[in-house]
């Protein structure tokens, strides 16, 4: 299906490389695109459903929206990652077991978390579904039991200690992907972002090891299921994803990066989510120090996250996502070109450049229009000056 790998020597700016891309990215546009498909015909029932049970997010607080928010989205993101993974990836996975647990894994655990959408639960309760769903993954053989260090050799876990690092990874990237899911469009972009990466590093594995096929193609549904939820997620958002989205997303690239990687044995830790999602992760690691310093919970929300941040700094809510795109796609370069594309960080240093040039673009365009409005407004008001005179 993949019939040869990107050559790491390869120039990622040559037509060669491109040629080769393209024509293994082929097979993914079908399952991308029913993904999408799906995502974006669920979104009017979810909107429904969401208004109907009372799952809307109002305006004030903490939220920095202006008109109430339907928030059972998550449901259009697992519809869409569902359908197209059981119609094409579990078939390729060719009787593995793991293909459907992925799938499984990941709509139950976003299914049970909409429940929180629905009528939240405590803190701790919510922390005990996390690690009992990370639990049953890890248990159903889905778990890092073999770190692979290069040169240095391989680590081998024992059970006792691979389900414990297993629990701790999934807990982690679900809490990861909730935190950052404050902004419209942040998560299922960054999300996007990363499960674009795990796929082209399970293309490179697949030529040498063709069980990784279904793994390129669960990762295709989960970008077009991000993308159909992004049209209508990105600012203004009409809809949320909630808790059941940003779990479903977390236990989704969690299980993708244990076994797509390198099917049970971990190269270099999982570099390439882990670099993907270094701001975000970092992120999260704050918000848990700065909490246990103030002596609050772990759990309470605030608005010290680095997205907030930015968007007190004067960003939009879109600049905000385009910083964190650019970002996660830079750090993703990074953890591929460590993974075996060395040159790709070539491809991160032409997307800092284009991330900044269109961010100051942006703020140059908007800083003229309001310029233009004022010497208009200035305009206006010196025509109507002497009438106003007249009448007083």
């Amino acid at each position: 299906m993949f019939p040869a790998a990107l050559n790491p020597a390869d120039n990622p700016l040559s037509k060669q490389f491109y040629g080769l891309l393209i024509h293994n990215l082929g097979p993914v546009v079908v399952p991308l695109l029913m993904a999408l498909a799906v995502a974006v015909v669920v979104f009017l029932p979810a909107r429904w459903l969401s208004f109907r049970l009372g799952a809307v997010a109002q305006p004030g607080g903490r939220n920095i929206h202006t008109f109430p928010t339907p928030r059972l989205g998550g449901l259009a993101l697992i519809a869409g990652f569902t359908v197209s993974a059981l119609l094409y990836a579990v078939p390729a996975g060719d009787g593995d077991h793991r293909a459907l647990v992925v799938v499984i894994a990941s709509a139950a655990t976003g299914l049970l978390l909409t429940l929180d959408d629905i009528r939240p639960f405590r803190a701790r309760n919510k922390f005990v579904f996390q690690v009992l769903l990370s639990l049953a993954i890890a248990l159903s053989g889905l778990s890092i039991n073999r770190v692979n260090l290069g040169a240095l050799g391989a680590l081998t876990l024992a059970p006792a200690l691979a389900i414990p690092v297993t629990v701790l990874w999934l807990v982690g990237m679900q809490n990861t992907m909730n935190f950052l899911d404050g902004v419209d469009g942040l998560a299922a972009g960054v999300a996007a972002i990363v499960a674009g990466a795990l796929l082209l590093a399970a293309i490179n594995r697949e030529a040498q090891d063709h069980t990784q096929v279904f793994v390129v193609l669960l990762c295709a549904a989960l970008i077009g299921a991000c993308l159909g939820f992004l049209v209508f997620n990105f600012h203004p958002a009409r809809i949320f994803m909630g808790d059941g989205g940003a779990h479903f997303l977390g236990i989704a690239l969690g299980t993708l990066s244990i076994y797509g990687i390198a099917k049970g044995a971990v190269i270099f830790a999982l570099v390439v989510p882990l670099a993907a999602l270094a701001v975000p992760i970092l992120d999260t690691a704050w918000a848990i120090v700065r909490r246990r310093r103030n002596r609050i919970s772990v759990a309470h929300p605030d608005t010290m996250h680095i997205h907030h941040q930015l968007l007190d700094f004067g960003l939009s809510q879109r600049e905000t996502c385009l910083v964190f795109y650019f970002a996660t796609g830079i750090t993703a370069c990074l953890g591929l070109m460590l993974f075996g594309h060395r040159k790709m960080l070539a491809v991160g240093v032409v997307l800092l450049v284009v991330a900044l040039s269109t961010l100051v673009g942006e703020r140059l365009s908007e800083l003229e229009q309001t310029r233009q409005e004022a010497r208009r407004g200035l305009a206006a008001g010196e025509g109507q000056g002497p009438a106003a005179l007249v009448e007083s």
